[in-house]
């Protein structure tokens, strides 16, 4: 699946406008935004996906757009998917990014996979 390009110039514009860098790795049949080495935000298709505090995951499914992101077939919590209405005004973008910014010094990285040497 094709990711929107527009949305990713968009999210690129958030990070460098709060001089955040970040690594781009495509993966999850979308384009995943690392922070410190953390999945911080990603697309897929035309939906961003944001990670946030566990703590204000379910208050923050009550805002438009935001559903539970359920890629794997089950909720993850802290990760939810925001369509296009609760991102289409550069406000509300700006505001998910800030909750995955907030978020990212307390997110556990994910476990590198050992390589074996030869």
């Amino acid at each position: 699946m094709a990711y929107d390009e527009y949305l990713a110039d968009r999210v690129r514009q958030v990070f460098a406008e709060r001089y955040v860098q970040a690594e781009e790795k495509k993966m999850m049949g979308g384009l995943c935004f690392m922070v410190n080495d953390k999945m911080c935000a990603g697309i897929v298709g035309e939906t961003l996906m944001a990670r946030i505090d566990p703590e204000i995951y379910q208050q923050s499914l009550t805002r438009l757009g935001a559903r539970e992101m359920d890629f794997t077939g089950r909720p993850m919590k802290g990760f939810l998917f925001v369509e296009g209405e609760g991102i289409d005004a550069d406000e509300d973008l700006d505001y998910w990014l800030g909750l995955c910014l907030d978020y990212n010094p307390r997110a556990k990285a994910s476990k590198k996979k050992k390589t074996t040497q030869r």
